[in-house]
């Protein structure tokens, strides 16, 4: 009897639905080939993006020309402003911008100076209005307190001067001058209590500043504090002292 040949192993069934040929002869596509490609699909998209990005470079410096343009123009009217009309109109014709509060500024100081209260305060109002911070915002808040003073309003001119004498974030020479102007108010009103605790204030925000100087000179021409006698003691109630030989 013969005895049957072994079967092979049956291979297992797979799906052989996704298996493509491969063709000997296939050459895989370079990166020139991809970039070829990518090209080919985005070119428009990728040159309409770089226009984009030129132009808004452009129109970027285009407005910054202008500004720098516009800025120059101020400053030549601010310099060409010599007479106190021509500062008037041109603080008028730049309300808002910092040479405005500057000119404001200097047409304020010009009256203070020559005894124009209210024009005085009322362009250190306008120059607080514009220039917000810094030595200048200072000067004009110093400038106000003064004018008050000047105006008879002495209680709010102390208010001023003490909030700028006390602000330790405060430039020194703001508050210097501050604290002298409080002591001379003082001294203005005979409180010689006063024109020391000014002195005092000023010899700790600079000993060596010219307003110090003189606070110290100003309270040295004052008399001296009255002293405070010592209080008496009193005998206590129903004792009465006797005297040696009474």
């Amino acid at each position: 009897m013969t005895t049957p040949a072994t079967p092979s192993a049956p291979k297992p069934a797979g799906d052989d639905r996704n298996l493509v040929a491969v063709d000997a002869h296939y050459i895989a596509p370079t990166l020139e080939d991809k970039l070829n490609l990518f090209w080919k699909n985005n070119g428009n998209a990728i040159l309409v993006l770089c226009g984009l990005v030129v132009l808004g470079i452009i129109g970027k410096g285009g407005w910054e020309y202008l500004q720098g343009q516009k800025e120059l123009d101020v400053e030549k009217a601010y310099a060409a402003a010599a007479t106190p009309e021509a500062l008037k109109a041109f603080a008028a014709a730049h309300a808002g911008h910092a040479l405005a509060g500057i000119t404001q500024l200097r047409l304020a100081d010009d009256a203070y100076a020559a005894g124009k209260t209210a024009d005085a305060l009322a362009g250190y109002e306008q120059a607080l209005a514009t220039i917000k911070t810094g030595p200048l915002a200072a000067r004009a808040q110093l400038g106000r307190a003064l004018s008050r003073a000047q105006g008879g309003k002495t209680a709010e001119a102390t208010a001023d001067l003490k909030q700028l004498a006390n602000d330790a974030n405060q430039f020194k020479g703001a508050r210097s001058e501050a604290a002298y102007q409080l002591a001379s108010l003082a001294a203005d009103a005979n409180q010689p209590d006063d024109v020391q605790k000014y002195s005092m204030l000023l010899m700790q925000i600079d000993p060596t500043s010219p307003w110090t100087q003189r606070a110290l000179a100003l309270r040295a021409s004052l008399p001296a504090p009255a002293a405070i006698p010592p209080a008496k003691a009193d005998a206590p109630a129903g004792v009465q002292i006797k005297l040696p030989g009474k």
